[in-house]
């Protein structure tokens, strides 16, 4: 019984931290401490297999009207805790037959000669919800009736001299493990007994457990049923053997009789404060192919400790206090996968020469400062992980050789310093799916961009930094480019991939004589000029001192109609957003009228011209002290997802031209449904004009004050507000 696992959700439930290394005693008390002095609760103990000593986790005896409740499948345990008992009955015959025909399939019911067998085997189940939900799932579409009849007969030889009611459960599962049949597919169900007991499992970590190489695309969770997981490593102690003692708060690795020569995976993994004895004799395990032994807290392993491991294929050490790695890794020649990511303190690793199929290299977040000796011969490596480590410098002959490279992590998370590398290169990479890297200055990545558009070859996702500095992400997206010119002046555009998110422009400048044109008209142009940038949600422009209008009208409506957040900041030139334009230009663009209900123009006469913003949510307008208006004195845009608007300190703001699409009960514009908040100094928000004779009378309620001297938002204006 995982005491520490039991004190840790009771104070998690009560809002409180217990320290993971505190002894089992002391936070007993405090956990006593919690539930005596805080008044009545009710406890529930869900699923309790063996005894519990109540005094060991810290509960303390119910009075004063608080409850304890159990539920267990053992009769011992009720008597071990002198509960008062209250059987819950199987589920009766109808509701069994009911729930089996959900899972099955109710088609079984036309397949008469089938009836009578498909009856028997949910009898079989006795009644129990997860028997009947396994069994029956395992049938879902068979309809041969010697199949039918051969599970009959196995649960029927499978529970004869069955009584006890955990032992049925374990017969009824093990049934439908063996009605998996293929081999591999029992071996990669048998790998989710590796994690931990309810341990929340994310697919692409058991897929690496699988294949040794997976992509972090789709992010989902699974979740094992503790007794499903029982059945699983009941089937483990045999053949396959695994060694499993995952998240039971260890402080030391099992002995070595436990790791048997036939021992085939071992999982140790989330034992916090777990140490490997340095007189522990090295295991005996030519069989093992799998080792696990993340966030446990391990500060060193014996120098001959995987001496004896010649067949070890994956091994896991992330989330570690280790220093450096004994030298009997370097001679484990079968080895597929190498996690270290994140052991901190890592600062040395043996020799990778004799590492040759080696396919995953995971060193994210060590400490390490040089590339590892023997690098190169790593020539079938398909995931290579250096981001966050001290490594500064990459020589082009390493990467050459990585020509099997699927993955590709560089990026520092330092303000200084990093991995830089040549686009060319890069761009050449023939096989990348997603590469996270810097680029030292834009002709690199012109470079990079040209590569890729010869071999017609996009990584997904990618998160690239162009900068002489340092990475500072300040936004999650799969797709991320971040372009720092150092305060260079741009005289040419650069080409973006068209299925970029997030887009931030920091401290680039341009040519005066391109001033008064649209930024992003001229310097952003698409990787494939016939595609815009419809999948583009964010964008961030700060530090750019002669910019003065961001994008044409035209440019917005073909770019923009999926932007969400748009944030401007610390541009000393900034006059508008959406640049001014003439009826010529807008004739020629073929923007004179755009998609906008009825109520909104006939509300908005003054703006002739529109545009749409349909899921903006976000618009934060910061230091701009030349910036007017958001666009033209006749244009206006309707934005009717907004949620929230930031002014601060934008002196000369004179017009918030957004149109509403909202009626009110009189039939009169309203802000938007979405609108939750707008955050503006009160100088700003008096000298405000709005496209709406009433508008600030109607945005009274969402406005608040913007305290600039303590950078931080406060409270509501109040009575500063002025109409």
């Amino acid at each position: 019984m995982n005491i520490s696992r039991i004190q840790n959700r009771i104070a998690q439930a009560m809002n409180v931290k217990l320290d993971d290394d505190e002894d089992e005693t002391i936070r007993a008390g405090k956990v006593y401490e919690m539930l005596a002095h805080n008044g009545k609760y009710v406890l529930i103990l869900d699923d309790l297999w063996d005894r519990l000593s109540l005094e060991e986790v810290g509960i303390p005896e119910t009075s004063n009207g608080s409850k304890l409740l159990v539920t267990t499948r053992s009769l011992d345990v009720c008597h071990f805790l002198d509960c008062q008992e209250v059987k819950v009955p199987t589920l009766p015959k109808p509701d069994a037959w009911e729930l089996f025909l959900e899972k099955v399939g109710r088609d079984v019911l036309n397949h008469l000669d089938l009836l009578p067998i498909v009856e028997s085997v949910a009898e079989e189940c006795a009644g129990l919800p997860l028997a009947i939900v396994t069994i029956a799932s395992s049938m879902r579409g068979v309809r041969d009736i010697h199949v039918w009849r051969n599970a009959l007969h196995e649960l029927k030889r499978h529970v004869r001299s069955v009584n006890e009611i955990e032992e049925k459960v374990f017969q009824k599962l093990q049934f439908s493990y063996d009605r998996l049949g293929d081999e591999k597919v029992k071996h990669c169900f048998l790998c989710c007994a590796l994690y931990p007991e309810d341990f929340e499992i994310y697919t692409y970590d058991l897929i690496q457990l699988w294949i040794a190489e997976v992509d972090k695309d789709d992010v989902i969770k699974v979740k094992l049923h503790d007794v499903v997981r029982d059945m699983a490593l009941r089937i483990t102690s045999v053949r396959p053997r695994f060694l499993v003692r995952a998240g039971m708060q260890l402080k030391e690795i099992p002995d070595v009789q436990h790791w048997k020569e036939d021992l085939e995976k071992a999982s140790l993994m989330e034992n916090r404060g777990l140490q490997i004895p340095p007189e522990m004799p090295p295991p005996r395990c030519p069989n093992l192919t799998t080792l696990l032994l993340p966030r446990c807290g391990i500060e060193s392993i014996p120098e001959g400790f995987f001496e004896q491991m010649h067949g070890l294929k994956i091994f896991d050490l992330l989330y570690n206090r280790i220093e450096s790695l004994p030298n009997s890794i370097s001679n484990l020649k079968t080895l597929t996968m190498l996690l270290l990511g994140y052991c901190q303190d890592l600062e040395k690793v043996p020799s990778f020469s004799k590492l040759k199929v080696l396919k995953k290299l995971d060193l994210e977040g060590t400490n390490i400062k040089d590339i590892p000796d023997g690098m190169k011969k790593l020539v079938n490596l398909k995931y290579l992980n250096l981001s966050g480590s001290q490594i500064r410098d990459m020589n082009d002959g390493i990467l050459i050789e990585f020509t099997s490279l699927q993955h590709l992590g560089l990026i520092t998370f330092e303000s200084k310093g990093g991995i830089s590398v040549r686009g060319e290169l890069i761009g050449g990479l023939r096989k990348s799916e997603s590469f996270n890297g810097r680029f030292e200055d834009l002709n690199e990545w012109n470079s990079y961009s040209q590569a890729l558009l010869d071999q017609k070859n996009w990584p997904h996702p990618y998160h690239i930094f162009v900068s002489i500095a340092g990475y500072n992400k300040d936004y999650e997206s799969d797709k991320w480019i971040k372009l720092d010119g150092g305060g260079i002046c741009c005289t040419h555009g650069i080409k973006i991939q068209c299925d970029i998110q997030c887009l931030n422009i920091g401290h680039i400048n341009v040519e005066k004589e391109r001033e008064e044109e649209a930024f992003f008209s001229w310097f952003i142009i698409p990787i494939l000029p016939r595609n815009g940038f419809s999948s583009l949600s964010r964008i961030k422009i700060a530090h750019c001192k002669n910019i003065k209008k961001l994008w044409s009208f035209n440019w917005v409506l073909h770019n923009l109609q999926n932007l969400v957040e748009l944030y401007v900041e610390k541009c000393t030139k900034m006059e508008e957003i959406i640049a001014s334009e003439s009826e010529r230009e807008m004739e020629e663009e073929g923007i004179t009228s755009t998609t906008a209900s009825a109520s909104a123009s006939a509300s908005a006469s003054a703006s002739s011209k529109f545009t749409t913003l349909p899921k903006l949510k976000t618009l934060w307008l910061w230091d701009l002290p030349k910036l007017k208006s958001i666009c033209g004195a006749n244009e206006a845009i309707v934005c009717e997802s907004i949620v929230e608007i930031n002014i601060i300190d934008c002196p000369k703001i004179k017009r918030i031209p957004l149109l509403w699409n909202t009626q009110d009960d009189d039939g009169q514009p309203s802000p938007p449904l979405s609108l939750k908040e707008i955050y503006i100094s009160p100088q700003n928000w008096s000298q405000l004009e709005w496209d709406y004779p009433n508008a600030k009378s109607l945005l009274k309620p969402y406005v608040y004050r913007f305290d600039e001297d303590q950078w931080r938002r406060v409270g509501p204006l109040g009575s500063l507000l002025t109409f």
